[in-house]
């Protein structure tokens, strides 16, 4: 009677030990079902690597992130983890996916306020940092510098960000009126940043308009300026259409930048996330 009864009480504390577990432990992320995800990078010929990235899968969604930092000695590499470790720590304690604007303008801001604080002043480090977020085949982004998000269809690879170079502000401008043909066509060549990571005033970030309907086979790619400006988005996206997982095709691009001809590497980044089912309402 007594061993029946302590093997019963066994049991049912397993039981119990059991659920709260499942309680504690969320199920694994919907990316892990839904999305393949690969990620890669090079040092190039630079002496730090400033690229981060993460990568964070809950049971909403996936968040992606790519942070490309710049400054003196390790300034950047500062800059772009601080970035990287704000942006996950928002993720884990806030369901971005019930407002995906608000998660990106906090974690935004709430980076560039850390970001100054650990390197002093934009002159020793800054980042240019891009985020997607992927739930139920629906693509949201954010942005701020140079960054780029693509999408990856029916073997096109298509840029979904604009970004913040000088260029681009050039190109915006001149759509208002506000500056000349002849000015526009000068600045076009020039691919410096206003607008980045790490500075006291720091604007507002690029958030897309809506969300993005992803088609089963779809890949997210966030590319830092190290991967799309040496290999250009051609040799990318005859790397995206061979067979294979996404970790496999983040290898390729990145062995093709280290292959590539050249002694002036940047550092280069890239997160593939390739979407398993349709969009769903």
């Amino acid at each position: 009677m007594n061993a029946a009864f302590t093997v019963i009480i066994i049991l049912v504390v397993f039981i119990v030990l059991l659920e709260i577990a499942k309680w504690r432990i969320p199920e694994k992320a919907e990316g892990s079902r839904d999305t393949d995800v690969g990620t890669c990078m090079t040092i190039g010929s630079r002496d730090v690597q400033e690229d981060q990235t993460a990568v964070m899968e809950t049971g909403a969604g996936i968040m992606a992130v790519l942070a490309d930092g710049a400054g003196k000695t390790y300034g950047g590499r500062i800059a772009a983890r601080t970035a990287a470790d704000t942006f996950q720590d928002i993720f884990r304690d806030y369901n971005a996916f019930n407002n995906p604007q608000y998660y990106f303008r906090k974690a935004f801001h709430c980076a560039n306020r850390e970001i100054l604080k650990a390197v002093g002043d934009e002159s020793r480090g800054t980042a240019s940092v891009g985020c997607a977020l992927i739930r139920g085949g629906f693509l949201y982004y954010a942005l701020v510098g140079n960054v780029k998000v693509c999408v990856f269809r029916e073997d096109s690879l298509v840029p979904v960000s604009v970004g913040h170079t000088v260029a681009v502000m050039a190109e915006q401008k001149f759509r208002e009126g506000k500056i000349s043909r002849q000015d526009t066509i000068e600045l076009l060549e020039n691919q410096r940043l206003y607008n980045y990571l790490g500075k006291d005033d720091f604007r507002d970030i690029e958030l897309f308009d809506a969300p993005i309907r992803l088609k089963k086979e779809d890949i997210v790619a966030l590319m830092s300026d190290g991967v799309y400006d040496f290999l250009g988005l051609k040799e990318v996206e005859e790397v995206l259409r061979e067979k294979g997982s996404c970790q496999e095709k983040a290898l390729a691009v990145i062995e093709k930048v280290n292959r590539g001809a050249g002694d002036q590497k940047d550092n280069a980044s890239i997160i593939l996330v390739e979407v398993r089912n349709e969009a769903v309402e």
